[in-house]
């Protein structure tokens, strides 16, 4: 699943979650430190894996 990072605009705090594309789309994040919705996501880097071929 997707990691998404997200600043709180009320405590400032930064934060990760991890949700399903479909949970994404709702829009329902909300700060783990002060439990408001007033966030923004953040732009940052992404991995992928992928499998080796022997």
């Amino acid at each position: 699943m997707p990691t998404y990072e997200y600043l709180c605009t009320t405590c400032k705090k930064l934060f990760t979650t991890v949700m399903s594309i479909s949970e994404y789309e709702k829009g329902k994040v909300k700060c783990p430190k002060c439990g408001k919705g007033k966030v923004k996501q953040q732009v940052t880097t992404f991995q992928t894996k992928t499998s080796k071929k022997s």
